[in-house]
């Protein structure tokens, strides 16, 4: 596969939502996204309290509209530091397993699964991912700066509308802003695809408590 990478000297868009996402055309990007109930109330509220100290510590107001542009002024071991720290308590609030978990079953799993490698080699190019109990890791480039969030788009709500048919509910199923970040390098790349492989790993699941799927060996 020829994979590319972000270059900050190629055109990109930054598409503001409840999330900043960075998009640009062709590049491996790394995508998460989490069910409606995977980080309650209260977990989220810490996170968000833990987020606006950080930020008053470095001189940025963080109820200020452009809390991000003022974050981006920092120096680079700044950001790395707000990034890495933020990102990562995320990303373990997920593992702790909160809310129903209904893609801990296999055939729930599968649903998902099936619907990323759909269109694989068409729409976009997919290289992991793992289906985990409350949420969904994923490597794929997408040939063009709309279709990343399309895709995603698509993907929940085609696998939400098969789910609550499968489980007989109703409702929101998933979150609706997912969490994705640009591959910068290969380096790079190869630590994401470490972290989908092992992230059942981490979390402590057997193996069918999880669905790993990588196209790379």
């Amino acid at each position: 596969m020829d994979l590319h990478f972000f270059d900050r000297n190629t055109e990109y868009t930054v598409i503001e939502r409840r999330l900043p996402h960075w998009v640009q055309a062709g590049v491996v990007c790394f995508v998460t996204w989490r069910t409606d109930d995977s980080i309650p109330a209260l977990v989220l509220e810490k996170w968000r309290q833990e987020r606006r100290q950080w930020l008053r510590l470095h001189a940025i107001n963080p109820i200020s509209q452009n809390w991000r542009q003022q974050l981006q002024l920092l120096d680079i071991e700044a950001q790395t530091e707000f990034y890495q720290h933020f990102s990562q308590r995320w990303h373990d609030e997920l593992d702790e397993g909160h809310g129903a978990c209904v893609l801990r079953q296999r055939l729930i799993a599968e649903i998902v699964s099936k619907s990323l490698l759909h269109f694989d080699q068409d729409r976009y190019e997919l290289t992991d991912f793992i289906v985990m109990p409350n949420h969904v890791h994923l490597l794929a480039a997408f040939p063009v700066e709309s279709a990343m969030l399309e895709q995603c788009k698509s993907w929940k709500h085609f696998t939400a509308h098969e789910i609550n048919r499968k489980l007989d509910q109703r409702g929101r199923f998933w979150q609706q802003d997912g969490f994705d970040h640009l591959v910068r390098s290969e380096e790079q790349f190869l630590y994401f695809r470490r972290y989908i492989a092992r992230n059942g790993i981490k979390a402590a699941l057997s193996p069918t408590e999880s669905l790993h799927y990588s196209k790379l060996k």
